[in-house]
């Protein structure tokens, strides 16, 4: 198993689920986490196609009406859906419905901001 399966295999082991009786949640490991942001992306807008040398992310679908792309695959993932991004994989966030949509995003691995390199974009910033 590569280090990329293994990371993520980790990661989603130590994801728990309680159920109660108003219902349940889930708690996601934070220990390892260096950022934890929730995503909006509003109504035909979408963040660059980007790869981290240095972290791994982890989504949370919050709302419908996403188009994701991790890799070479694209699809409109379900609410609630989970995504595991290898460091060096490119993807993006696109929102194609009407209105704007959520992801919760958890960085796994010692990263910044700047550890972002644009493939494309559509706001002129791409990474030389």
């Amino acid at each position: 198993m590569d280090k990329k399966n293994r990371t993520e295999k980790k990661f989603k082991s130590m994801i728990r689920e309680d159920i109660r009786p108003w219902g349940k949640f889930r708690a996601y490991p934070h220990a390892q986490a260096k950022s934890l942001k929730i995503i909006t992306v509003n109504a035909g807008a979408a963040l660059s196609l980007q790869v981290h040398h240095h972290r791994s992310e982890f989504w949370v679908v919050l709302d419908k009406g996403l188009e994701i792309t991790v890799g070479d695959e694209t699809w409109r993932p379900e609410r609630e859906e989970e995504i595991f991004i290898p460091p060096k994989t490119p993807h993006r966030l696109r929102c194609v419905g009407p209105r704007p949509a959520r992801v919760m995003e958890v960085w796994i691995g010692r990263s910044t901001e700047e550890d972002i390199v644009r493939l494309q974009d559509d706001y002129g910033r791409t990474s030389s």
